[in-house]
């Protein structure tokens, strides 16, 4: 048995955790993959040589380093019961704030409630292909994969095209009270779902750190939407949710090529 260690600089949440998981599923000289998201560390527990195990991460681009390999004399590995639970649980959450922000941002004409919802339906997908793909044949992955990032490419295309129909028309101004409010709950939500995830690791891990909630991608989202929503006010200009909104679907963009990247 031998432990390789890897750094991971832009695995911020959990969602990232999903992808390389998927990534890595059907090498069968794996026995284990332990996950520290606030040090964006992974350590992977496995047989064999590692550099298939090195080639199938630095697939995804998410800044990955392999810091050491070493043999290992564990072999207790504890499989959690409770882990298909817990995905379908922020799956829900996830795809309901996807469509409360939709929902919101549309009544309220917010492109930055939009890409947050966007990002949350981003997630969703992610959270979904490993419940319902991990684990079946590879084509079947493979094509859940490619619908999804198709899917998730398609609506961040149509939110740049209404994000610059906005920046050169005429358009009244998003509601900064909604933006900020349903970003609070965003980020509520997304605090939630990163502890319950984190919690289901280890009993030392069952309470929550800040640095846990603050390295999250999604977090600094919903607080960026929330400064959107005070400039807004406070500069009486539709500029700064503009902004964030294409920030955001930048953001999709890229975690859509991520998607794809599985379905190669």
């Amino acid at each position: 048995m031998k432990k390789s260690l890897f750094e991971i600089s832009k695995m911020d949440c959990p969602s990232e955790e999903n992808l390389i998981r998927m990534k890595l599923d059907g090498i069968s000289d794996i026995a284990e993959l332990d996950f520290d998201i606030p040090n964006r560390k992974l350590t992977v527990f496995h047989y064999g040589e590692v550099e298939k195990i090195e080639k199938s991460i630095s697939d995804l681009k998410l800044g990955d380093r392999r810091i050491s390999t070493e043999k290992s004399d564990r072999i207790d590995f504890d499989k959690k019961s409770d882990q298909k639970r817990l995905l379908w649980i922020v799956l829900a959450i996830n795809f309901a704030f996807f469509l409360v922000e939709m929902a919101t941002g549309l009544i309220a004409k917010s492109m930055g409630l939009i890409a947050d919802s966007l990002d949350m339906l981003a997630d969703s997908f992610v959270y979904g292909i490993s419940l319902f793909a991990v684990g079946g044949t590879l084509t079947r992955k493979k094509r859940i994969a490619k619908l999804a990032g198709y899917f998730q490419l398609t609506l961040a295309l149509i939110g740049f095209i209404e994000v610059l129909r906005r920046f050169f028309g005429a358009e009244k101004l998003p509601d900064f009270s909604t933006m900020i409010l349903v970003s609070i709950l965003a980020l509520i939500a997304n605090g939630i779902c990163l502890y319950l995830l984190q919690k289901s690791k280890s009993k030392e891990e069952a309470h929550m750190k800040a640095s846990m909630i603050f390295t999250s991608n999604d977090v600094i989202i919903n607080l960026g939407v929330i400064v959107a929503g005070l400039l807004v006010h406070w500069l009486d200009s539709n500029k700064p949710d503009l902004i964030i909104g294409t920030i955001v679907f930048f953001l999709v963009v890229q975690g859509a090529f991520r998607i794809l990247k599985l379905g190669k």
